[in-house]
């Protein structure tokens, strides 16, 4: 191993650097702006605008939600299923997202895998891809409750085949997307290393997340060291680490993906809610007991986390070779206080304001990936 270094980054100064000029950044990729998305088509490399982005927009009661019955699921783990666990109310489960310009359309399970029959798409990143890939598993089977379904589980990776389709569900657990390695100093993670990128390859749709245990510290971070080339560091600035950690993801992106073959999502920053200040309540409010969603009309008052800025300067300027779509689903899965598991979650001990109750939040997530996919649409960078 490479030196120790026991060097506590400022925070100032990283910040800095990460997010200065991102004004000018946005401006300038693609010309794009925050109403208008870009459509390409990939055979005739041609492409059009359409006046839509379904990431502004509001939550509305929706009698006819949810999507699917929990009970009917056989996909669902026990941390995401809330009724099981005991969750008194469902009211949570009645709210669908509108944008402001737009519908959203509804999903067809059916239709989803007639268009994607014999292929493979996969979730890459820690258990809120568990999260959403649970969600779309439980969306189509609503859909098509008699289908023959064979579902695996092999060390980091499960896999669940809709077999008179051909159409294969995956996810690969990994935390970080880097590598998290144990060496003799500890347990190291290796911002400029992706060993695992091998399995990922050969997907025809791909959806990245990494965020959630970037900014854990202390006791609650699965880490002892950071690395990058050869040397170790003992702590470093969590939003630094995030930009350098994604940028080494974009770079595998930029080598390993072939455009012409597989369609790449990421999946923004998953918010919390642990402090009743981010959304103008009492600081010692948390999602426990809540069962609407902020309805402000001013915006979230705690605003977007330092992770998205960081998110949107990686897809912004270091993807180079690959379309990424930017599933930006951080403001509006903030205003869904309502909607984590609390203490109704079969293996989460103690409070859980991070995960989704299914149904839920992340059905509105697959409900974007399913809008992208069928417009083979791009997002733009959030102004």
């Amino acid at each position: 191993m490479g030196s120790l270094l026991k060097t506590q980054f400022m925070f100032l100064n990283p910040m800095l650097f990460l997010f200065s000029h991102i004004t000018l950044i946005a401006e300038s990729f693609f010309s794009y702006n925050t109403t208008t998305s870009t459509i390409v088509n990939n055979n005739t490399s041609s492409s059009r605008a359409v006046d839509c982005n379904y990431f502004e927009g509001k939550w509305v009661y929706d009698a006819s939600y949810p999507l699917y019955d929990s009970s009917n699921c056989p996909f669902i783990e026990p941390q995401f299923d809330c009724q099981r666990y005991g969750r008194p109310d469902k009211s949570y489960q009645k709210y669908r997202w509108q944008p402001f310009v737009c519908d959203l359309p509804r999903f067809n399970g059916l239709e989803f895998l007639r268009q994607w029959r014999g292929k493979k798409i996969m979730f890459v990143g820690d258990s809120l891809s568990s999260n959403q890939w649970q969600s779309l598993a439980c969306m189509i089977h609503s859909w098509v409750p008699y289908a023959r379904t064979s579902l695996t589980r092999t060390g980091t990776m499960a896999s669940l085949t809709f077999e008179d389709y051909g159409v294969t569900l995956m996810v690969y657990r990994t935390q970080f997307l880097v590598d998290l390695v144990n060496e003799s100093v500890g347990r190291v993670l290796k911002l400029d290393s992706i060993r695992d990128g091998k399995a990922w390859e050969g997907m025809d749709i791909l959806i990245f997340n990494t965020g959630h245990w970037w900014t854990h510290t202390e006791r609650f971070q699965p880490f002892d060291y950071f690395e990058e080339g050869n040397r170790l560091y003992k702590d470093m600035n969590r939003m630094l680490a995030y930009y350098k950690g994604l940028t080494t993801w974009a770079r595998w992106v930029n080598l390993y993906v072939d455009p012409t073959k597989t369609k790449v999502f990421f999946l923004g920053v998953s918010p919390t809610h642990y402090m009743g200040s981010d959304w103008n309540a009492a600081a010692a409010r948390s999602c426990s007991g809540e069962t609407e969603p902020f309805m402000g009309s001013a915006g979230y008052p705690a605003g977007r986390p330092e992770g998205w800025m960081v998110v949107e300067k990686v897809l912004t300027t270091r993807i180079k070779e690959v379309p990424v779509y930017w599933l930006d689903v951080t403001t509006l899965s903030q205003y869904r206080k309502d909607a984590h598991p609390s203490f109704y979650s079969g293996k989460h001990p103690g409070l859980d304001c991070s995960h989704w109750c299914l149904p839920g939040l992340p059905d509105t997530w697959n409900q974007l990936l399913h809008a992208a996919l069928s417009s083979s649409s791009r997002r733009p960078p959030a102004s």
